[in-house]
């Protein structure tokens, strides 16, 4: 079991540098072929498409997405997505067309081997603390996702190396490679034994193979899972604030790209080193309050943004204190995640989880611009981080109150089906 972790350990860091660097070249390969601004968003855009969507066609899916074998086809469906723009460069045929049959592709895929990837991990630890094994499903996830975080540091200066030295289009044909290469890396990861027997906590075949298990019904029955989702939903749609916020506020001061770089700069950065502490405590810390306060601390962030520019000092330290807090919120839902739930029931929830927050920075992003031109940058970071703090304030009374009224809630899974 502790080599197929370590393995999808592995998996996570090459593909998210891969892809990382590709953000860097896309948009080029589109202008460049095109030659039509609009183009070089259509395949971000048509990616979300299948993402906001996978509760309603992924349902049957998610639950045959238990071994590495079938999270190895699903790898080569998102490779053979990434090979359609290069292959249509070769051809001289990139446009519209391929633009959005590539994000589509891809899309369908990345909504399906997200919450997949995390549930097998969880499932593989579940079997490897049962053998014998002192690191659970919480430290595990912790550390995929600083696998995920630590690519932000140097994947993206390294991508613009990579385009100035090989051009966009042999960094795309690269990252083809990289998906390629690790769709046969999954084909080494076992499967997961608890989705062939016994759920965790004893619930006795909680989900039969003729009624898939439904993600609301999950997030119904575990009142904490559902705070910490739907914060993250939250989060997600409120992020545009930081990232279309800080870029139109540095215009506002005279200074274009200096602010959205220091926060990011100091945001990734915190955000990786705090990365770095959380698998050392995943096991003591406090669900609950670590959500709550995650999503508090990073709406606080917003609000004060506006107020310490044009200081870029004061940006990155601002901005670094919200990224030095969300790893102790994601790690927190994660293992609450793993720990309520197994099963199909865990696929369900990694999956609303995926879709609420990814989802919701998607419909953020393409609101967010004509917000900003109504409203204003500094009103628009106001009151997206109040929005996240009122989040968590709500969540708190919401993820308690079950628990005082119904002791048994805690059992609720045995009944979910």
């Amino acid at each position: 079991m502790r080599r197929g972790l370590l393995l999808l350990t592995v998996i996570t860091f090459v593909t998210w540098v891969g892809a990382r660097m590709t953000i860097v070249a896309l948009p080029l390969v589109a202008l460049e072929e095109t030659g039509q601004a609009w183009t070089t968003g259509l395949v971000g855009g048509m990616a979300g498409l299948p993402l906001l969507t996978v509760g309603w066609w992924g349902k049957g899916l998610r639950d045959r997405l238990t071994s590495g074998r079938a999270l190895a086809v699903v790898a080569g469906v998102n490779a053979a997505g990434l090979a359609i723009i290069p292959v249509a460069s070769l051809v001289g045929q990139v446009g519209a067309v391929a633009l959005c049959a590539s994000g589509l592709v891809t899309g369908v895929a990345g909504a399906l081997l997200g919450p997949a990837e995390r549930s097998l991990v969880s499932d593989l630890a579940d079997e490897h603390v049962a053998r014998g094994g002192r690191t659970g499903p919480a430290k595990w996830l912790a550390w995929q996702d600083l696998a995920h975080r630590v690519s932000m540091i140097f994947a993206p200066p390294a991508g613009a190396w990579a385009v100035t030295v090989l051009g966009p289009g042999s960094l795309l044909w690269c990252q083809t490679a990289v998906v390629a290469l690790a769709a046969i890396a999954f084909l080494g990861v076992p499967a997961g034994g608890t989705t062939h027997h016994e759920e965790p906590g004893g619930a006795q075949g909680a989900a039969t193979p003729e009624r898939p298990v439904s993600a609301l019904a999950v997030l119904r029955s575990h009142p904490q899972i559902a705070v910490g989702a739907l914060m993250a939903g939250v989060g997600g749609v409120c992020w545009f604030g930081f990232s279309l916020g800080l870029a139109v506020l540095g215009v506002e001061h005279g200074q274009p790209g200096a602010l959205i770089a220091a926060g990011m700069s100091g945001y990734g950065a915190a955000s990786v080193a705090a990365s770095l502490l959380v698998p050392l405590v995943i096991d003591r810390l406090p669900r609950m309050p670590a959500m709550l306060s995650s999503w508090v601390v990073l709406g606080a962030v917003f609000v004060a943004l506006p107020l310490v520019a044009p200081s870029l000092a004061g940006i990155a330290v601002v901005a670094a204190v919200g990224g030095a807090a969300m790893p102790w919120g994601i790690a927190a839902l994660n293992a609450l995640i793993s720990e309520q739930t197994g099963g199909r029931e865990r696929r369900a929830a990694f999956t609303a989880q995926t879709v609420l927050h990814s989802g919701g920075i998607s419909l953020g992003l393409l609101a967010g611009g004509a917000l900003i031109g109504w409203a204003g940058s500094e009103a628009v970071l106001l009151t997206t981080g109040l929005l996240q703090i009122a989040a968590a304030i709500v969540g708190a009374g919401w993820a308690w109150k079950p628990v005082t009224s119904k002791p048994s809630t805690a059992d609720a899974r045995t009944a979910v089906c």
